[in-house]
């Protein structure tokens, strides 16, 4: 590790905002310092409650964030948000910039918002997400709050990402009943009608409670469903006891474990496929072998499965032929 990142990660642990930037940033760039300073600093994360926030576009998602960070900071929680915006297609970054709906935390202290791209990620959360959050914790937050880009039948992996899901819905638009179309309902932990003020927002709330109750849970908790006004931060106090005590829940029931194990697991099928992605774009370009089976196919010489049995042959072959001798194949 350089003696860069190792100033980094002491100036985190001793608080400093700056290195804290500068380390997201380089686990944002991802490669060989983004993997010396997550080893580094990795014994010091674990520790706070990451939630996430989602829902479609113009529900007010950042606007019930900035307030539950008023919440939290009553009890003197210290909150970090995470606002995970669509990417540039010019320069990967993010293009959204929620933190301009949350000014009213720029100067304490105790509260830090930084905005990260999805790097076009399907899930609404890129890899880099699960190494940002570690630097939050390592440097003490109590809570992360991480608000995706929007929520659709393929964007769920905030669910595996965080220990309590909020899902935001609007009454009027057809949230309510597009989530329970395409199977959101299953994701949350708490559900939120959102700018309750609006007409139909106790009809909203009434159908997805009768929606929930069909639904199967795997544990025995009971997702509420919470009408709010987060402008005016009518409900948000519900919200943050919701929150509190399905943490509670967690931790008392043996659950918050299991869920972390899923989380991890998540997370190494995706950097494994990752790294699988990158080889493989590599040896595309370097591999005399690869390049002649992928001509064959553009030929019709040979069948893309088979031509995908040679690719993974000649990536992953050791490990393959050992794998079989194991299983006595």
């Amino acid at each position: 590790m350089s003696r860069v990142l190792e100033d980094i990660g002491k100036k985190l642990l001793a608080g400093d905002k700056r290195a804290l930037a500068r380390a997201i940033t380089v686990v944002e760039a991802g490669g060989k310092p983004a993997t010396a300073l997550v080893k580094e600093l990795f014994n010091h994360s674990g520790k706070a409650h990451i939630i996430g926030v989602t829902g479609s576009p113009g529900v007010g998602k950042s606007t019930l964030v900035d307030a539950l960070v008023t919440e939290a900071r009553k009890e003197g929680k210290k909150v970090a948000v995470l606002a995970v915006d669509p990417s540039s297609p010019f320069t990967g970054g993010a293009i959204l910039g929620d933190r301009i709906r949350m000014q009213d935390h720029t100067l304490d202290k105790d509260v830090y918002i930084r905005s990260m791209a999805n790097r076009g990620h399907a899930g609404g959360v890129s890899l880099a997400t699960y190494d940002a959050i570690r630097m939050l914790e390592a440097f003490g937050f109590d809570v992360v709050i991480i608000e995706t880009v929007g929520v659709g039948q393929s964007e769920l992996a905030i669910a595996q990402t965080a220990d309590t899901t909020i899902l935001v819905l609007m009454p009027g638009s057809g949230d309510d009943i597009q989530a329970i179309k395409s199977g959101i309902m299953e994701i949350g932990d708490i559900f939120v009608v959102n700018k309750g003020d609006l007409p139909g927002a106790n009809k909203s709330a009434t159908e997805i409670i009768a929606s929930l109750e069909l639904a199967h849970h795997p544990t025995s908790w009971c997702p509420p469903v919470i009408v709010a006004i987060s402008e005016t931060g009518e409900g948000v106090d519900k919200i943050w006891q919701a929150v509190k005590d399905h943490g509670s829940f967690l931790n008392e029931n043996d659950q918050l474990n299991e869920r972390r194990k899923g989380k991890v697991k998540t997370e190494l099928a995706e950097m494994v496929a990752e790294i699988a992605r990158t080889n493989l774009e590599h040896s595309l370009e370097s591999s005399d072998e690869i390049k002649d089976a992928l001509s064959s196919v553009v030929a019709r010489k040979l069948d893309p499965h088979s031509a995908a049995e040679t690719i993974i042959r000649k990536l992953f072959g050791a490990a393959m032929e050992s794998e079989r001798t194991t299983n006595g194949v």
